[in-house]
């Protein structure tokens, strides 16, 4: 028997229903019906059981975003990175064994743009004999940020790889599936909040979206950091958050205030020059006998104060790790594999001259734009041995070492080249990575996602990294544990992790026009020596790949 933990047992149903938003009607891809979709509940130490279902007309893949997945990369759900994608009318069983997490993290699609709509929240409490690190709240709320387009998500995306160009982008933001009341037709399903005047509430927040670095910011009140990506933080008291996609933040929100009615919003915190957004809007509306506000203040959100776009990357450099008995770290000291990454937008010329302007948009690390299998996956090649999936070349740093940061880079001076290249980790190997952003166009920051892990945040900075001068300031006492890091404009991020999860686990920008463009690449930790540090089988129900349309050849 491979699995033994105690069992939680899910049916995930993939079909489309009608949903209203805007003033209009449309069928998007769910689960179960919902949107958002369902919350899974489980312990630490559990093992989960999702029956994936599809009964809809597109291929999909379900991601357990932060799940580590030991020795099992088999149901990590990254479509043709650890597995195809779910065929309509066929279903896989997918296991989630909950080793060390603890916390908020979230599931969603992994094919395409499909987590526009599919995507739910992951809620893992203390075993049963363990209680929080901090005094048990009152109730707790998961909230989650999201976007939504009046047009077909998948049509969205499909228009941008064929023209080469950037998607259009979301019509409104949500909160909990509601764009709140700012927007038309939408006050009425506005997300309310109810509290009970001094209780404390744990509020689990996502941010589930595509394209934004997010704010958050509740009227009146300050909130309490405890913990990040499913691990538990010191105590950080803050009148708002920043989070990034890909990543949760879990707060305390003490009921302190006069009872009244009290704006929740978030807004993008740095927008294109050339689009504006509204902010979303939850309502915290105290239980009680008061007479409401006629209308609700809007909070007010801190100035950018020349953190560049990266303000989540100054936001969770503030937090730190528990690190004492009961949540000990462990960061690696010893390292084996010291990388450079460049994040980099490209440009390429279009072979036919069918791509708007006769260039494509492009994303990159170290000047290589992954590119999909298109019927395989490379999990199931590297474990059947089969060739021509992808190269084990994927290169250390890039070829080419100069001021990344320094003035404005055309996109056409980062030209990138083409693969499917893997890097290889011996089991036990002590990895660092260095992020390092660049200024090419506009720039832009990166929050990078690593599947099968998490990992220490040592540091991070502007500018050019110098591996002289940074590494003096790395945090190695009590640096954050997260699983996707803000890596910032014209700046770097550095990371830490020992590679003792053996399998193929795939690392990605999570802005999702960035991953679609290329800016992804994939780890194979290799087995260990004992039984216990050697990949597990594949379960018998692996989907298998359908070929997909040709025009599509930049594939999430």
């Amino acid at each position: 028997m491979l699995f033994s933990a105690a069992l939680v047992h899910h049916k995930f149903e993939v079909r489309r229903s009608s949903h209203t938003r805007l003033c209009t009607t449309k069928s998007i891809l769910t689960i179960n019906g919902q949107f958002p979709g369902p919350t899974i509940y489980a312990r630490r130490g559990e093992l989960v059981v999702i029956d994936v279902i599809n009964r809809a007309d597109a291929n999909i893949s379900i991601h357990w975003h932060g799940v580590k997945m030991p020795r099992y990369p088999w149901t990590d759900g990254a479509s043709h990175v650890t597995q195809c994608p779910i065929s309509p009318g066929k279903r896989f069983r997918q296991r989630m064994l909950l080793s060390n997490e603890e916390g908020t993290l979230f599931w969603h699609a992994h094919s395409d743009w499909s987590r526009a709509t599919v995507y739910g929240a992951i809620i893992i409490l203390p075993p049963k004999t363990h209680t929080y690190p901090f005094p048990k709240p009152h109730a707790q709320v998961p909230i989650l940020l999201g976007e939504w387009w009046n047009a077909d998500v998948q049509q969205v995306y499909e228009d941008a790889i064929a023209q080469g160009i950037d998607a259009n982008f979301s019509d409104a933001f949500l909160m909990n599936g509601q764009p709140g009341d700012m927007y038309p037709c939408s006050k009425q399903d506005t997300f309310k909040l109810s509290v009970e005047p001094g209780k404390t509430y744990l509020i689990r927040m996502i941010n589930a979206m595509l394209s934004y670095i997010m704010y958050l910011k509740i009227k009146d009140h300050n909130v309490t950091v405890v913990g990040m990506d499913g691990a538990y933080t010191k105590p950080l008291n803050t009148d708002h958050i920043a989070i990034a996609p890909g990543q949760t933040i879990d707060f305390l929100l003490e009921a302190n205030q006069p009872p009244s009615r009290y704006y929740m919003a978030t807004k993008v915190y740095a927008s294109p020059w050339w689009h504006t957004y509204v902010p979303t809007t939850g309502i915290l509306e105290y239980v009680g006998n008061y007479t409401p506000p006629s209308s609700l203040e809007f909070p007010y959100y801190p100035k950018f104060g020349g953190y560049g776009w990266a303000e989540s990357i100054h936001f969770s450099s503030k937090l730190r790790s528990l690190a004492n008995d009961k949540h000990p770290i462990k960061v690696p000291m010893n390292i084996t594999h010291n990388l450079f990454f460049t994040l980099t937008i490209n440009m390429w010329p279009c072979e036919t001259n069918s791509c708007e302007r006769n260039n494509r948009v492009l994303a990159s690390m170290n000047n290589i734009s992954m590119l999909s299998p298109q019927n395989q996956n490379i999990l199931e090649a590297y474990y059947k041995g089969i060739g021509g999936v992808f190269t084990t070349d994927f290169p250390a740093k890039p070829a080419r070492i100069f001021n990344f940061t320094e003035g404005h880079k055309s996109l056409y001076e980062g030209r990138t080249e083409f693969g499917t290249a893997v890097y290889m980790l011996d089991y036990n190997s002590e990895v660092e990575i260095v992020f390092q952003g660049t200024n090419f166009g506009e720039g832009s920051d990166h929050p990078m996602h690593l599947h099968g892990y998490s990992f220490y945040v040592v540091g991070a900075g502007y500018g050019d990294f110098d591996p002289n001068r940074d590494p003096q300031n790395f945090n190695l006492i009590d640096p954050l544990l997260m699983n996707t890091v803000t890596v910032p404009r014209n700046g770097w991020s550095a990371i830490r992790f020992k590679a003792n999860n053996p399998g193929v686990w795939y690392m990605h920008c999570h802005f999702d026009r960035h991953q679609t463009w290329g800016m992804k690449m994939v780890f194979i930790v290799k087995d260990g020596e004992a039984p216990n540090e050697k990949m597990l089988p594949p379960p018998p129900d692996m989907p298998r790949c359908q070929p997909p349309p040709q025009k599509l050849l930049f594939r999430i």
